[in-house]
């Protein structure tokens, strides 16, 4: 079973039904439903995912919505050495290092965003959900 780390942007297009990125992001969030993959949201970026549809949804539904998130991708730790190894890649988003220490941890198979350059010197693949959702379909 293939492993994915998902990021901040494809949670928040799910939450927020963000047009014209939800249908492919809640495409993955089935797969990882229905078993086919094993999907994780890193702690991290849980609470930015958490403030940010507050604002939107309000501070019940957000946190209902979480909940709900949570059924399909499971809340991937992050240690204090992973906030160190994020400081050494000295790359230019730190919210994106600790995704990719986090994924690599986890060892996942990919990285699903919708920011795939902010990924340029992972070793994990980042991709779309739309390349994502091709790549398993082919598996």
């Amino acid at each position: 079973m293939k492993k994915a780390l998902i990021d901040t942007n494809i949670a928040l297009d799910i939450l927020l039904n963000r047009k014209p990125f939800y249908e492919k992001s809640i495409a993955v969030l089935v797969l990882a439903e229905k078993g086919i993959i094993s999907g994780y949201i890193s702690a991290s970026a849980i609470t930015d995912i958490f403030y940010l549809s507050q604002k939107d949804l309000g501070k019940k539904d957000a946190k209902e919505a979480l909940k709900k998130l949570f059924t399909a991708f499971k809340p991937a730790t992050v240690t204090d050495n992973h906030i160190y190894q994020a400081f050494d890649l000295d790359w230019d988003d730190f919210e994106d290092s600790v995704q990719y220490i986090v994924g690599e941890s986890l060892s996942v198979d990919y990285i699903v965003t919708r920011n795939t350059k902010d990924y340029i010197s992972s070793t994990i693949p980042a991709v779309t959900p739309q390349e994502f959702i091709q790549v398993i379909s082919v598996i």
